[in-house]
């Protein structure tokens, strides 16, 4: 068992700022990472200045090795499955069954996606079936596209694919819900309502060729978005009592702190605009807010 001021859970993005932070502040952290980021599959990321158009792959090596310049920073490959309060801090283990403690520890796990039970769905996430329009948008501006989802959500969804492209289909998968008013409101722009269930997505090495509905309709696209369910990477609610929002996020206040005490998170666990820059400034704020707490207790 080995002992750190800080333990960061999650060595993407969010994680990496958070330990640069710490590192040069001296603090002695362990940066924990399991080598599974949720962007793995996407070829290109963008939204990100100075970054805009570099592999995700290419922005977390780069910032792993300008975190590693920092000789009080640590890296472990695992995947941590159980956390435990102490009285010192926190305790870690993971699925190695190796332990590590620390003072304080950051939450920047990041969520696990839920795909759908459709076929060619996983295969697409992140270079066709996409989930937001800021980070990859603009490479498919005017093409034809699709919107699969419901309701308020899909409606909503509609309204900042259609600034992009002309040429929308929406597919609710099934009956939509819709009202009555937001589905008159689809056809006065000429977006089309699809309420046929989808068989699968034909596709080649991920790229979408076309959706074939439980009908035998089928049309081509080049992009799907969709939104999909999410779950916590690590269950620290389960562990630790963390409380969580209405949609599942770690709820943490304006400095990113949790319900607990001595436990922070950032990035992806706490908000849903998940992109690359905003999990960057979000870890860098929260490894300096760590940094000056630990600080004010010792002094």
């Amino acid at each position: 068992m080995k002992n750190y001021d800080v333990i960061i859970i999650g060595g993407s993005y969010a994680g990496l700022s958070a330990g640069m932070s710490l590192g040069r502040s001296l603090r002695n952290t362990l940066i924990i990472d399991s080598g599974k980021p949720c962007n793995r599959q996407t070829p290109y990321s963008h939204n990100f200045i100075t970054h805009d158009g570099k592999t995700p792959k290419e922005i977390s090596d780069l910032a792993r090795d300008q975190v590693a310049v920092y000789d009080t920073v640590k890296f472990h490959e695992g995947t941590v499955i159980k956390l435990r309060k102490t009285e010192e801090g926190f305790e870690t283990e993971t699925s190695a069954g190796e332990k590590f403690c620390a003072k304080k520890l950051i939450l920047a796990s990041g969520v696990k996606d839920i795909m759908p039970g459709i076929p060619g769905f996983s295969e697409c996430w992140g270079i066709s079936v996409l989930h937001c329009p800021y980070c990859h948008g603009y490479e498919v501006k005017n093409e034809v596209t699709g919107i699969l989802s419901d309701g308020d959500m899909a409606f909503d969804f509609s309204k900042l694919v259609y600034n992009l492209t002309k040429d929308l289909f929406l597919l609710t998968n099934g009956k939509s819900v819709l009202s009555k008013e937001q589905k008159h409101k689809l056809a006065q722009n000429n977006i089309s309502l699809v309420e046929d269930e989808v068989e699968n997505i034909e596709h080649e090495n991920g790229n979408i060729r076309k959706i074939i509905f439980k009908t035998g309709k089928e049309i081509s696209l080049k992009v799907l978005y969709a939104k999909t369910p999410f779950e916590q990477s690590i269950n620290a609610s389960e562990d630790l009592g963390c409380e969580l929002t209405e949609h599942g996020f770690i709820k943490v206040d304006f400095m990113q702190k949790t319900n607990v005490a001595g436990l922070f998170a950032c990035g992806d666990t706490v908000t849903m605009m998940r992109s690359v820059a905003n999990a960057i400034a979000q870890g860098g704020f929260t490894g300096a807010v760590v940094n000056k707490e630990l600080a004010e207790e010792e002094f």
